[in-house]
Parts: structure tokens; C-alpha cells; sequence
């Protein structure tokens, strides 16, 4: 349901996910069903569109995870698009990337990422990792002012 006239609520069990490695892609779904049964997750795999989509959605999620290396506009591009529309301020934006160069981390802070994370190889700490990362986007949603629990991975 939206709030006011026009406005666009934000779910925070639902996930967009922008990435086009299709191995990548399933491998996070696969992850984030064990980790959180719950939430929902959107994929697509390419920038091209994706603000648009957004704004036009009738609930926007409280996360979208960032592949950065992506056909067409690439994710730092994506990224300041988001973040020069006022009305997608609340959605929080995650790097997840493969991407470990200082200037790509540098890039996407500038424009404008909530957090940058590495995408592991390990399938335990990937999932570990994305696990951690939901737990603390949801949680400043919920208005915790804490991290996550550091929790060794299973």
C-alpha cells in the first residue's frame, strides 16, 4: 500500500538485486532463502532502466544490492542516478561486487553507496557476508542503532 497521494512505501523484505553474472545471481538467491526465508528478492541484470523502475514501483525495497560491473551503464552510474532523485532516498544501495581496486571503492562512496562489500568465492562466507549485510540494513530500518552480531558462519 502507498502512503500519501503518490508516494511510494519502502519494504524492508523486499530486495532488488541488479547483477548479471547469472552464477552470481542464483548463488545470492540461494543464500538469502536460507538466511532469510522471508524476504523477497527482484532480479534483473542490467542498469539499463533500473531508476525508472524504481520510481515507478508501488513498493520500493529497503535494499538493493549493486553488482558493479555491469552492461551498459555500469553500477557507479546506476548509483548516482539513484541517488539524484530525492524521492529514492530511503532505499539503501549496497556494492556487492567483485570490483577490489581503491578507485572503485573510492567511486561508489562518491557516489553515493551505503556500504561496499566484496563479493567472497567461499559459498559459507558469501552467504555469511549477505546475511550480515540484511541483518544491518533491516535493523537501521527498524530504527537499532547497533550492527550486526558478530556470529561465525555455520
Amino acid at each position: 500500500m502507498s502512503g500519501a497521494a503518490g508516494e511510494q512505501r519502502i519494504d524492508h523484505d523486499l530486495v532488488w538485486v541488479v547483477e548479471d553474472s547469472a552464477e552470481d545471481a542464483e548463488a545470492i538467491a540461494r543464500a538469502l532463502g536460507r538466511t532469510h526465508p522471508g524476504l523477497a528478492l527482484e532480479f534483473t541484470d542490467r542498469g539499463t532502466g533500473f531508476v525508472e523502475r524504481l520510481l515507478e514501483a508501488g513498493r520500493r525495497p529497503g535494499l538493493v544490492l549493486l553488482d558493479l560491473k555491469l552492461p551498459g551503464p555500469g553500477g557507479a552510474e546506476v548509483l548516482r542516478s539513484i541517488r539524484s532523485r530525492p524521492e529514492l532516498d530511503d532505499v539503501a544501495v549496497v556494492a556487492f561486487t567483485s570490483a577490489t581496486g581503491p578507485d572503485d571503492v573510492d567511486t561508489t562512496y562518491a557516489a553515493g553507496a551505503d556500504s561496499y562489500i566484496y563479493k567472497p568465492v567461499n559459498f559459507e562466507l558469501f552467504q555469511a557476508v549477505l546475511k550480515g549485510a540484511v541483518d544491518y540494513w533491516q535493523g537501521r530500518a527498524k530504527g537499532e542503532e547497533e550492527g550486526p552480531a558478530a556470529q561465525p558462519p555455520s
